[in-house]
């Protein structure tokens, strides 16, 4: 072989190990898009620091599993049963978010099918659990109380898990028809009976009143009884046992009779 010969071989060899180095070198970068953590996986083996976003170097034979970090929103269908054995239906919308330090945790522990392996059969337990504590007419009549209770209890479960609960929304409970009208009926009824007992306690008002002014007149007929007796007394203490001598009569004082003459 020839100089030339020799060359020409160890210019391709240097240009395919340069080629390979490169290769290697740039699939040794990953990228990871805004609203997104990275969580680097080399050779089965999970790195417990998560990265992201931006481009950066994670390794030769690393790659990297990306998880939003943007607020998600799952609804849910939920049956239930309330404390009475009525079936109950509501619909539950959870937003929530992924706690980005926790996201290797999460991707090692679960999966990246976290909404069906986690959110969903929790959701359907909290839903259960608090719902099974009220009667039929109560859970209509508590419904914020209830839907307090069930965003308490998923957001101190998920957030164990390594996701952020930031609000949840729960529809109308949902009844059979035969339910509906049996509630219906139950909440004209209590209206009615509410109405009765006003219209009762303002017939009570009225009569008291009545009785209260009654009183008064009496009063009122004691103290001019009162009063007169008093006049009477007052004008005795002050006769002195003389008869009149003139009696006046008439509105223009015209008729004067002397009694001393009769």
């Amino acid at each position: 072989m020839n100089k030339n010969g020799k060359w020409e071989i160890g210019f391709i060899l240097f240009f395919t190990a340069f080629f390979v180095v490169s290769i290697m070198c740039f699939m040794g970068f990953d990228y990871v898009a805004a609203g997104h953590i990275g969580v680097k996986e080399r050779m089965g083996v999970i790195d417990d620091k998560p990265w992201g976003p931006g481009f950066q170097w994670t390794g030769i034979l690393t790659s990297t599993r990306e998880f939003t970090t943007r607020i998600q929103l799952v609804d849910y269908d939920v049956s239930a049963f309330s404390s009475d054995a009525q079936i109950v239906e509501t619909k539950v919308a959870l937003n929530f978010r992924i706690d980005p330090n926790r996201a290797p945790e999460i991707y090692k522990n679960i999966g990246v099918n976290y909404q069906d392996v986690i959110i969903s059969p929790i959701i359907q337990e909290t839903v259960k659990a608090n719902t099974a504590k009220y009667p039929l007419d109560e859970l209509v009549k508590k419904r914020e109380i209830v839907k307090n209770a069930i965003t308490l209890a998923l957001t101190n479960i998920l957030e164990n898990k390594g996701l952020i609960v930031t609000e949840v929304a729960l529809t109308n409970f949902e009844f059979s028809p035969e339910v509906q009208v049996a509630i219906e009926n139950k909440q004209v009824a209590a209206q009615d009976a509410l109405a009765a007992e006003n219209n009762l306690k303002a017939m009570e008002f009225n009569s008291k009143a009545m009785a209260l002014q009654k009183e008064v007149l009496e009063i009122k007929k004691l103290d001019l009884e009162f009063a007169r007796i008093e006049v009477d007394r007052i004008k005795a203490e002050k006769w002195n046992g003389v008869m009149p001598t003139t009696l006046v009569s008439g509105e223009d004082n015209n008729l004067l009779l002397s009694l001393n003459s009769m």
